[in-house]
């Protein structure tokens, strides 16, 4: 459609990229196959060959995961994208690509636990040397910077903490000795952020998170340019084999029709209560990006256009109070996803960040009390009244 790139997102989340079959179908049409037919010989040789347009198989490209790279393209901004099995698919095979043996990674220490994993256990497997900063502190990403540094690699909004990270600026260290940026970033959501306008060079998500954003499925994407994706990662997906099924492209499709309105709500609920939690007696600290005593409050005003769907707090009581706090909690159920239409909290210090040694979740600002949670599209009033009742078991 010619006019497609001027639309607003929403309008881009519910019509971009459609591609409709000989049945004129009003919903993105499910093509469950894994291969695909040739009219001859010929034309399957001039298919494997590139220089002829069309699917050969569904782990390399398949119809309804093309609808929905080419939708997130467009609201990320992106030239081009390959959607993966689960997010965690996306950022290993992102990182993976960039890099061989003998290369550096620099990362911001302030990541998911398998993301923490991938930096620090996987990557020296294989020769690849790795460094771990405080995203926070732009000298240290400076220091860490070797002759073999390649990429730097970060999420902002972090989880579980909500610390965020200055991308323009890692971005112009990086582009100052030729390495790239990835960025996770599953906390802010598309319509929050923007790496790639604030100088990142690829993106990644977790699409089983705010994209479903209705707990039904896995999923994953990889953003950048399509010079990048073309000559690091293409080959890397097609023989690794990280690709996303058709049914879960169809349904993250679907969810992605209403992900405007579920971000609104659940963010506009977070700010309501971290502010009702910042005022809580049981409460010892609030963190949330919305709120102006956020430490990095003068980057989120520059870099993100709203807060966030999540909401981290410390329980008094440490993990007694924590789990106490928890267990009494009637609406918000306890699961370590988020993103979802349910209200969700989960203890990272016992699950999310178990890993990790107490001395490094105590450098994240992780503590025993620490909870965190994904505000859902609940009324924010009974989730405020479910989240005091079960303080008043602290």
């Amino acid at each position: 459609m010619s006019n497609e790139k001027t639309w607003k997102p929403a309008t881009q989340l519910v019509h971009g990229a459609t591609m409709r079959s000989q049945f004129g179908e009003t919903s993105e049409a499910m093509y469950l196959t894994q291969g695909f037919v040739y009219d001859s010989s010929e034309s399957a040789e001039a298919r494997f060959k590139g220089d002829e347009p069309g699917f050969i198989y569904s782990r390399y490209a398949n119809p309804t995961v093309d609808v929905f790279e080419k939708r997130m393209c467009a609201l990320e901004g992106a030239e081009d994208a390959r959607a993966t099995a689960s997010g965690m698919a996306a950022i290993s095979a992102a990182l993976l690509c960039s890099v061989k043996a003998g290369d550096h990674v620099v990362a911001a220490r302030a990541l998911f636990g398998s993301c923490r994993w991938v930096v620090e256990t996987l990557m020296p497997k294989y020769g690849i040397e790795s460094t771990l900063v405080d995203g926070r502190d732009m000298a240290q990403w400076e220091a860490a910077v070797r002759p073999n540094t390649k990429l730097f690699f970060l999420e902002s909004p972090t989880n579980p903490t909500l610390e965020v990270v200055d991308i323009a600026a890692v971005a112009k260290i990086a582009d100052g000795i030729g390495a790239r940026v990835v960025v996770d970033n599953v906390f802010a959501t598309p319509l929050q952020q923007k790496p790639l306008e604030l100088g990142a060079h690829v993106v990644v998500y977790s699409a089983t998170k705010h994209i479903d954003g209705q707990g039904r499925c896995l999923g994953g994407i990889i953003l950048s340019d399509k010079k990048w994706i073309d000559e690091n990662l293409h080959d890397f997906f097609r023989h690794t084999g990280p690709s996303l099924s058709p049914f879960n492209a169809w349904t993250l499709l679907k969810g992605l029709e209403t992900l405007p309105l579920r971000v609104k709500q659940q963010t506009d609920s977070a700010l309501r209560i971290a502010d009702h939690l910042a005022a809580h007696p049981k409460v010892s600290r609030v963190i949330y990006p919305g709120r102006a005593d956020h430490p990095q409050a003068e980057i989120i005003a520059r870099q993100m256009s709203g807060g966030s769907t999540l909401v981290c707090f410390e329980t008094k009581g440490g993990k007694p109070g924590a789990f106490a706090f928890q267990n009494a909690l009637e609406i918000v159920r306890i699961s370590n996803n988020l993103g979802d239409a349910k209200s969700l909290i989960t203890h990272p210090a016992t699950t999310t960040h178990k890993n990790l040694t107490e001395d490094a979740r105590a450098d994240l600002g992780i503590s025993p009390g620490t909870v965190r949670l994904s505000v859902g599209l609940e009324d924010a009033g009974d989730l405020i009244a479910d989240l005091d009742r079960a303080l008043s078991k602290v």
